[in-house]
């Protein structure tokens, strides 16, 4: 693997969760961040259909520095173009798309495609992904699923999204996943309506100190 796609999977194993933001207010989305930040997560990915989203990551690339703001949602050149020309990390994308992989490879910025069947994992695989999102996860079978996918490709790393939650993911964890993606169960929707960002720090805070042990 190069070694910025290395460097990157380095981090990911280290820290482990990945808070997903989808936000359809610009200032809302910096909270969002601000709040999982606090509580010590350093992964944080803006979609792509998020409200200005390469302004936000802009934003928070220049306000943490100590976190990695990477893209999800890309369904296209175009996006992967944005995601470059503002900055981001790391991209993630809901489906494998091999000209959107090589355009991340020749951008030299690490992509986590969406493959949900053995196939399309390896596909996305083989293709260059620097690690493959497994997308839906919980309407297949979660962890269970998870477990039988390590026997026969174990070697490729797997981060499920999709139905994780800050109670299971550390099952998802122990069942081999490098990382776990999070987005509603990080961000109940009542707390972000009301803007409790204690309480969405304090849950980001739980599940970094709880999956330390996994």
């Amino acid at each position: 693997m190069p070694s910025y796609g290395d460097n990157w999977l380095k981090l990911v194993k280290q820290e482990r969760i990945i808070a997903v933001i989808r936000s359809c207010d610009l200032r809302i989305g910096i909270e969002m961040a601000r709040a999982v930040a606090a509580g010590g997560i350093k992964l944080i990915e803006i979609t792509a259909n998020s409200d200005r989203p390469w302004e936000l990551i802009e934003s928070l690339r220049a306000e943490l520095p100590d976190c990695s703001i990477g893209t999800g949602t890309i369904l296209s050149l175009a996006d992967v173009r944005n995601a470059i020309a503002c900055g981001a990390e790391y991209m993630f994308t809901p489906h494998v798309d091999l000209s959107l992989i090589q355009a991340a490879i020749a951008a030299e910025i690490p992509i986590v495609p969406g493959a949900l069947t053995p196939t399309e994992i390896i596909t996305a695989w083989q293709a260059g992904a620097t690690a493959v999102k497994v997308f839906p996860i919980q309407a297949v079978g979660g962890v269970s699923y998870l477990q039988v996918l390590q026997g026969p490709i174990g070697q490729i790393p797997l981060i499920p999204t999709g139905g994780v939650t800050d109670r299971n993911a550390p099952d998802f964890l122990a069942a081999g996943a490098v990382a776990v993606g999070l987005s509603g169960s990080l961000f109940p929707p009542a707390e972000v309506l009301r803007e409790d960002w204690q309480s969405i720090r304090d849950r980001a805070n739980n599940l970094f100190m709880r999956i330390k042990d996994v």
